[in-house]
């Protein structure tokens, strides 16, 4: 059995900018200090949340050192370091490892894409040139490539492939993975409305959205559906379906930039293409804040 990098409740957290659209580190730090008081049980740090293809790859580095840097080990830092090209990928992964992170978040290829047993070769290649673990990220939704559970079978062979983030919404498919490798990958709801649904396929937790404004709540739900209170579990995860819903109603992270905004933790605006979110939804969303009791 391979070792899981956290249990419970990560946050995809946001990248906070500047009025300039600097990385703004004086908002990541409260941020992060605000994350671990109320229960998150990892910081996964540009990822598609953070902005990663619009920052640089020494604001990338930089952010995702500075995150470590100021976590001091109190929860697992993860970093996301993929790329549409495996060179990059591998120098990104490295400079990743070398910024002191506990683990890595590797999307698949995008827009260029490739086959499965391309898939395997991007994957072990990048594995081998680090030594931290390696959680892969299946969206299809934003690359247009799936990872298929015969792919993830093969690559849970790979010592320092521990986990999946699981994206795809594709309930059967989380349920094929997790009947092919058993423990040898933990999987990660990538969803946050299909949490409990990913947990009760034994699933490790979430890589979360909603954490960003919601911690305590992720958390507790994780915890209470792996501790025997389903029921509990269940009434937070159906109590924040509505949020849920608001949080993506557009492209993720405008919505929960703007969530944050409200809650006065200084998220700051987007780097373009992504643009403020629109009236219409900013007032859903603040509706859908208020019905939470968050603002």
């Amino acid at each position: 059995m391979k070792k899981t990098l956290f249990t419970g409740a990560g946050v995809a957290i946001v990248t906070p900018f500047n009025e300039d659209k600097s990385v703004n580190f004086d908002a990541l730090a409260k941020m992060i200090d605000f994350q671990i008081e109320n229960g998150t049980d990892a910081i996964i740090i540009c990822g598609t949340t953070g902005e990663a293809s619009t920052l640089t790859d020494d604001e990338q580095v930089e952010t995702i050192r500075f995150t470590a840097e100021h976590t001091k080990k109190r929860v697992p830092v993860i970093a996301g370091a993929g790329s549409n090209d495996t060179a990059h990928g591998i120098n990104l992964a490295k400079r990743c490892e070398n910024a002191g992170v506990d683990g890595l978040l590797i999307v698949t290829p995008y827009y260029n894409k490739t086959t499965q047993r391309g898939l395997v070769k991007y994957y072990s290649t990048i594995a081998g040139s680090v030594d931290v673990p390696i959680i892969m990220y299946s969206v299809a939704g934003r690359t247009g490539l799936n990872i298929a559970p015969e792919t993830v079978k093969e690559l849970s062979k790979i010592e320092n492939i521990v986990a999946l983030k699981e994206a795809s919404g594709n309930i059967s498919q989380v349920a094929a993975i997790a009947a092919r490798c058993g423990d040898d990958i933990d999987i990660y709801s990538g969803n946050d409305d299909q949490i409990l649904p990913v947990l009760s396929l034994g699933g490790k937790g979430v890589i979360s959205v909603l954490s960003n404004v919601a911690p305590k709540d992720t958390h507790d739900m994780v915890m209470k559906f792996l501790n025997g209170d389903v029921k509990g579990a269940k009434e937070i995860q159906l109590k924040a379906i509505e949020l849920i819903s608001a949080l993506f109603c557009e492209v993720n992270p405008i919505p929960v930039k703007a969530a944050l905004n409200m809650m006065g933790m200084n998220a700051g605006g987007y780097r373009e293409p992504l643009i403020e979110l629109s009236d219409e939804h900013y007032k859903s969303v603040e509706a859908a804040m208020k019905n939470y009791g968050l603002i």
